[in-house]
Parts: C-alpha cells; structure tokens; sequence
C-alpha cells in the first residue's frame, strides 16, 4: 500500500540506525508510521510504501518497508517544512517572507538561483549560499535513498552509506557499486552484485572480479580464519560470480599488484586424490591479515631475542622467601612455571580449571614486586579482568583501556595503528584463549623490548571470536616456552565441577560415573528432561535472580532471546512502580539484568567519587531507572559503575537472564544453569560443553537429554582455523 502525507510529530527516533515512530498527516486522516526512516524530520513530506500492522500495545501503525521524500505539493507545506529548521538559516519568519516573495518558484530558487535570496530584506550574500548549501544537502539526502532503494538497499543501509561516503554516495556508487562492500555495510553481497550487473558492469569486469575475491576473503574471516588455500578461494569465486578460473586468478594478479593481497607460498603436507605428500600450496591473505600475523611473529621473537634484563639472580633463594611470606607451596610443575617466566621474556602458562594458575600468578607478583618491578595485569574483557582482580587481589585492567584502543579497532581492525605503550617490568594476560590477532598485535606492539610477558589460557576452551587461534598457535610452534599444568589440586578434587569438567576434557561420560559416585558437595546437578518444553519448565522453576542461565545459541526455544523473554515475565513482570521502554521488539524493564554486547569507549560513569569513561563488550549490570522525560535509562554494573544510556544508546545492551556460552566466557558466576538440548553439530561441541560448564564457581544445574550430552562430549572436532601465526614462527 502507499500513503502520501507530512510527518506532524517524531515520537522517537534511534538516531544510530535510523529507526523511527512518527505521527504521520495524510489530510484525510492521520496514522502512526515506524521504520527505517534515515534523514526523516518533523515537516517532511513523504511516500511511504508498506503495509497496516496491528500493535498489541499500541493498536493501528503502518509499517514501512521503503519511502520517498517529495516536495511538499502546497505552499503551505513547503512554508511548514523550512520553519521547521532543517534548513540552515531558514526559521518561520524567513520562509514566511520567502514564500511570499517567490511562491512557486520557490524551490528553483533555492536549488538553483540562491542570489534571488538576496532581494529579501535580512538576507545577505552569505547567508544565501548558506540556505542554498543546507538546502542542496537535504535534497541530496532524499535522492540516494531513492536511488538505493531501487537495488533492494533499504533506508537502515542508505543512512550507513551515506555517513560513510557523504554527499557524493549516488556519483560514488554508480562508479564502481562495489565500494559498498569495502565499506562494512550490512548489505549482501549479491545484492551489490545484482546492482553492479543492472547498471550494466560486466561479468568478467576486473573491479567485480576483485570485489568477488575480497569478499570470499573476508567470508573466511567470519568463520575465524586469516587466510583461504587458493585452490578454494578460485573455486568459491568462480561459482559465486559465474565467470572463469582465469578471471579471477586475472582477479589474484590484479589485487596483488595493487598490493591488496597477500599470497605466502607454505612447503606443507597434503592429501590429494587420497595421496599423502609434500607440496607447495599458495595461501592468500586480505593485506591487514598478513601484516598482523608478520607483525606478531617478529616482535615476539623481537622479544624473546632482547637481553633478559629484568631476570632475578639466587633465583631459587629468593623464590623460597616469596613461598615463606606468602604462605604459598608451589608443585613442581607450579615452580617450573615461574622458574620459566625468570629465564625466559616470552613464556606461556596453560591449563584447565584447578591446576594452579592463579597461585602461579600471584607468586610472580609476589616475587618482581618484592624487588621494585612493575608487574601489570590484564584481560581481554571487563568480567575477566574483575575476575583476575578478585583472584589475586592486584588491580587488573581490560586490554583496551590498557592499550588506549579507540573506536577503530572495533570497525575495521588496522595492524599499524597505535597504541599506547605498556609501562611495564611484567604484563600477564589471563584468559588468552579469548584473544584474536588483532588484539594480540596490539599487545606486542606496545611492549618495550626487555618487558616480560606471560599468557595464561586454556587452550580447550572455545577460540577468540576474532580470526586466528593465538595461544594454540604459539604453542603448537614451539617456538615459545610454555608449561602445560594437567594435574588437579587436592583443593579442587573436591568440586565435582572442576572434576566432570576435566573429564569432558578427556572424553569420559561423567554421568555414567555420576551415578556411581556420593557428590559430597552438591555442586554439580544434572537433571535429565527430554522435551524443549520440560527443560524450559524446569529452568523457569529452579532460576533464581541470583543465578547465570548459560545456553550454547541466541536462537530457538531455548536460546538467549526466548529465554531471557520467559524469565522476565515471571521475575521482572509489568509492574504500575516499574517504568519501561520498548526498544524495537525487546522492552526494558526498571529491574532487569543486562549485558553490554559492544565496547563503548565514549559513555561517561560514576563510581563513588570516580568519573570516567568507557563501557565494554560483556560487562554485566541492573537497570535502576528508566527516565521518560529525560529520554535516558540509568544503569548500575556489577562493578558499581553507575552510567545513563540514552534512548539511542538501546541497541548497546540486551537482557542477560540468559547468556550464550561465547559471551559468558572469561566470566564466573556462583551459580550456573545450563541447558543441554538438541540444536546444530557445530553448536554441540566438546570445548562448547567444557566451557560453559567451567564458568560455574559453586553450584553448576544441567538441564536436557543425556544423549545429548555423550554426542557433545564425543564431537571433539574443533574446527581447524586456517592461519598463518605457527607457519612463520616456525620458519623465521
């Protein structure tokens, strides 16, 4: 259907992504419209094409799926639309003098004969080109989202591309259609495609052969990969744009040149026709994805190569003193540990849960704080760094603040930005697991050569969700020294949570075991349910608001979304003493638990008589006050930072009743409940399983199908990540 009127009022407006509610005056009658409206002011008049939805809260509204701006058709609306101060220079009193001296030449005038302007008494020469210039702009705006929406690309996207490329976007785009997918625009690839095609690009062009290419390129680093075989690559490219093996290796040839690629020709073994052998195989990399890998393996070799100055002498007497004072007695595994931090400037402790990697850490500091080193603590997130900090009692920071990261890193990771250097004797970052790396260039970039650094991780947990597998990859070189800790303390024998988990580890079924076994403790309870609907009937029993529901998806009856929706409405229902805001399809509720789900470097925050900045991906906390009039929602995080979201600030935050696996990992919560259900083979994995289960530090709930269970714990394939970190290592 297709509506022509003028928007009377905004009600709200994301200002982020363009989404927008507004009353809208169609002369005959008035309704409410919403969506993706970028550009749209009070005063504007507009086609909209969608259709009438009915809203279980607020009735009648007409969804848009696209709209066009027009010019308003009366004098009237044209006098209403530039008092409303979308036009530079423009308020009531001038467009009133304005219409009335150019009436229906009106917007020629404005477009293209601003001098006129002049004639008016009040208007300078200056302030005509300002009008004509503010003017022009809006105009401007109206058009691309016209000539976007005519190849599929809805006004959400128009309003990204626009920021991106600016006013010259149509000129731009019908250039070269491609640059949208070097842009980071959330459009699909065939739909830039089909738009390069349909304005008459052809098939084997060499810029939509290169942009194919790029593409199959920055697929692979979705999935965690930094670079793609080239026999893969030419067949992804040559199905995906139908053109022929030699297009697209003139494709390879093209983007090397421009020195876009990087192909790193690796002696390898590979198995070919069901033949085993020794080969030459060519990878290729997106340039920044080589550049940080070679940048890493020659600064961590930089590092190890440096003098050890910051090496302690009498070592074995003064590690006695650091156990004496500290009341610590180290294994021999634990002193092999430390004893490596001291001989060598790169090192790497891992292990699973219990092992002792805490007591290895707050041993080093002990022992370079003791003779007046600075010994830095670090962590890829916030709930890992508070993490750190409550294990050890030593301030921990996240790597971005550490780091300085700004904005940047989040958009389009770049190898040779800078960062801030680490002032540092000794930097330790936990949970290494969790870093990609981009993030681990970052890191050694900013180390003096002469500091010492440890990564501690757990090499069975999931992989980072940037490209690359870091730890397993320096380790897998041995080109670093590290000590792998395998055995479980005595303390930690007695947590049945610790214990199963290092059975999932190994491939035991610890429910076999379990049945045999008194859990003395009671900190581990499976409880077997078949059905979706029993295992979310028994969830919504057992869950208190003190407690951490950790599931594998964000998807289906018993992911995220679904199950933070039962659990509000049962623990944090509509209330007449609770203020709410719906935000697209989620309302937030004054009470409810959220997660920030992306690092915000800009959002100011209070701590007592702290004030800083910064909120980041993961950090968890509980809507205080939703305040109407001030359009903001107060929020207080679990570090007792307390921050005020704006009302376009919404999409930073989700509720966090129910968290996924991915997101919970570097955290610990006293009491976790995880549901274990069918769902896809990559979501049932061994490390999947293992992980969720070791983020619970007292009591660990499993809901769902023993079967289930047994095929995680046997479905031990990781996927393997093609990188190139163990490559150079060992071959530099």
């Amino acid at each position: 259907m297709e509506l022509k009127g003028t928007v009377q009022d905004i009600i709200y407006k994301n200002e982020t992504n363009g989404y927008t509610i507004a009353s809208f005056d169609m002369e005959s009658a008035e309704t409410t419209i919403v969506g993706y409206l970028p550009f749209v002011q009070k005063g504007d008049s507009l086609k909209v094409i969608g259709k009438f939805v009915v809203h279980p809260d607020y009735g009648d509204q007409f969804k848009v799926e696209t709209f066009e701006k027009i010019m308003p058709e009366t004098l009237d609306a044209l006098e209403k639309y530039l008092s409303n101060g979308i036009v530079k220079g423009v308020g009531p009193a001038t467009a009133k003098k304005i219409i009335k001296k150019f009436g229906e030449e009106t917007v020629e005038v404005l477009k293209a004969d601003p001098d006129r302007l002049t004639e008016i008494k009040g208007i300078t020469k200056k302030k005509a080109e300002e009008i004509n210039e503010s003017f022009v702009a809006n105009w401007e705006l109206w058009q691309i989202v016209g000539f976007l929406e005519k190849f599929g690309i809805g006004p959400q996207s128009a309003n990204t591309i626009y920021k991106k490329l600016g006013a010259n976007t149509i000129s731009i785009v019908e250039n070269d259609p491609y640059v949208l997918s070097e842009i980071g625009v959330r459009v699909d690839f065939s739909q830039i495609d089909k738009m390069a095609l349909d304005l008459g690009v052809e098939r084997n062009n060499l810029k939509r052969v290169d942009a194919g290419i790029r593409h199959g390129l920055t697929l692979a680093t979705y999935n965690g990969h930094s670079c793609v075989l080239e026999a893969n690559l030419i067949a992804f490219v040559t199905n995906l744009l139908r053109v022929s093996e030699d297009d697209v290796l003139d494709g390879i040839k093209d983007l090397r040149a421009k020195e876009q690629i990087r192909i790193e020709e690796r002696e390898e073994i590979a198995t070919t026709a069901g033949k085993t052998e020794l080969c030459i195989q060519d990878w290729i990399y997106l340039m920044d994805y080589y550049k940080t890998e070679l940048n890493i393996v020659q600064r961590i070799l930089s590092l190890e190569k440096a003098d050890n100055i910051k090496r302690i002498s009498n070592f074995d007497k003064e590690l006695e003193k650091t156990e004496k004072l500290s009341s610590l007695e180290l294994s021999e595994k634990q002193v092999e540990s430390v004893k490596m931090v001291n001989e060598n400037n790169v090192c790497i402790i891992t292990g699973g849960p219990g092992t002792g990697k805490t007591t290895i850490i707050k041993t080093i500091i002990d022992l370079y704080k003791a003779r007046g080193k600075k010994v830095v603590l670090c962590a890829p997130t916030g709930r890992a760094a508070k993490r750190m900090t409550e294990a050890t009692g030593e301030e921990a920071s996240t790597l971005h603040r550490l780091l300085e990261i700004g904005k940047v890193s989040d958009e389009k990771p770049d190898p040779d930005m800078d960062v801030t250097p680490i002032d540092a004797d000794v930097v330790i970052i936990d949970e290494m697991s969790m870093v990609d790396i981009f993030l681990m260039n970052y890191v050694v970039k900013a180390l003096f050569k002469g500091t010492k650094l440890v990564l501690v991780g757990d090499t069975d947990q999931l992989p980072s969700v940037g490209p690359g597998s870091v730890l397993k990859d320096l380790i897998d070189s041995k080109r670093v020294p590290y000590v792998r800790l395998n055995k479980i303390f005595r303390q930690a024998m007695q947590s049945e949570i610790i214990v199963n988990s290092h059975k999932v580890n190994e491939g035991i079924n610890f429910l076999e075991e379990m049945k045999n076994e008194k859990n003395s403790k009671n900190d581990f309870i499976f409880i077997e349910e078949k059905s979706t609907i029993q295992i979310i009937n028994k969830i919504v029993e057992l869950y208190n608001l003190d407690e951490q529901i950790i599931t594998p998806s964000k998807k289906g009856d018993l992911g995220t979304k679904n199950l933070n929706k039962l659990i509000q409405e049962k623990f944090n229902p509509p209330s007449v003493v609770k203020a709410e805001k719906k935000f697209g399809e989620i309302i937030f509720r004054e009470g409810d638990k959220i997660m920030q789900t992306k690092n915000n470097y800009d959002i100011m925050w209070r701590r007592k008589n702290e004030i800083n900045s910064g909120i980041f991906n993961g950090e968890m906390g509980v809507i205080e006050k939703i305040d109407d009039e001030a359009g903001e929602i107060k929020i207080r995080f679990d570090d007792d930072k307390v921050a005020f979201y704006g009302y376009q600030d919404l999409d930073q935050i989700e509720h966090s009743y129910a968290i996924t696996v991915h997101k919970s990992q570097g955290s610990e919560f006293q009491t976790v409940i995880i549901p274990v259900y069918q769902a896809a083979p990559m979501l049932l994995t061994r490390n999947l399983l293992y992980t969720g289960m070791t983020r619970a530090k007292d009591k660990l709930i499993m809901i769902g199908n023993p079967f289930t269970i047994q095929f995680m714990i046997n479905n031990e394939k990781i996927k393997q990540r093609n990188s190139g970190l163990k490559y150079k290592l060992e071959n530099m």
